[in-house]
């Protein structure tokens, strides 16, 4: 496999051309996401916003063999790049990617299309934008606010669907406000720790319309004492990292 490929067991991403290439965020978002509901569902929609190079997108596939998943990114060359990753993949019957606006998507689409959102959302600010202009324009939460987000999830998610993201653990409770105030529920939440001694840097959060069933969130440690994966985390993706 070339460098700018990333293998895992049943697909490869290749990633050189994506604003966003493969990244922890993205896996574990993508490996963490509850997909039991979707289980009894034979025609079940998926919709990754932000979809970079595509490996949320086949992730999704991978895990419920009989979704339709829809990647949108505003980034040409992530859409291209990602759609020939589809093709090479054995979900590429299944997935697609379009170039589009998440904004623009909510205005065009029927309310309760997708009964699967997954996003590893924009989260940078002003000050701490990263130098490369294109993966400033993908992470940047100027471009599209957290509230402009979970408006357009609330007008694309169906009744019974569920939305899951991650954001740093800072942003927590601003996202979580934004969600409550739009009539979303916190159905899951994992904090995502480097190693124990840290405090949580990352947080996993899952969303619905239905109220109840939260329970206390959880943690998971990436790192163990000898520097490699965790057994938690190993076990998280075991479907997926080589």
């Amino acid at each position: 496999m070339a460098a700018e490929t990333f293998r895992f067991q049943k697909f490869s991403v290749r990633h050189d051309r994506s604003s966003m290439r493969v990244g922890t965020d993205a896996v574990l978002l993508g490996a963490w996401a509850d997909v039991q509901l979707l289980e009894s569902h034979e025609h079940a929609q998926i919709l990754d916003i932000g979809c970079g190079c595509g490996v949320i997108s086949l992730m999704a596939a991978q895990r419920c063999p009989h979704a339709q998943v829809l990647g949108i990114d505003i980034d040409e060359p992530s859409i291209e790049e990602a759609t020939q990753n589809a093709h090479q993949s054995p979900f590429a019957n299944r997935v697609r990617f379009c170039l589009s606006d998440v904004r623009h998507l909510a205005m065009e689409s029927a309310v309760g299309r997708f009964d699967l959102i997954l996003c590893n959302p924009p989260y940078y600010t002003e000050d701490t934008l990263p130098p490369d202009q294109r993966r400033s324009m993908a992470r940047n939460a100027l471009h599209l606010s957290f509230e402009a987000l979970v408006d357009s999830v609330c007008r694309l998610m169906s009744e019974h669907g569920i939305f899951a993201l991650i954001i740093p653990m800072q942003e927590r409770d601003t996202f979580v406000g934004e969600a409550l105030s739009k009539g979303l529920h916190i159905r899951r939440e994992c904090h995502v720790q480097t190693v124990s001694r840290k405090t949580p840097k990352r947080v996993l959060l899952e969303f619905g319309f239905q109220s109840g069933g939260y329970a206390s969130p959880t943690t998971i440690v990436l790192s163990s004492p000898d520097g490699g994966r965790s057994q938690e985390y190993s076990l998280l993706c075991k479907d997926f990292y080589l």
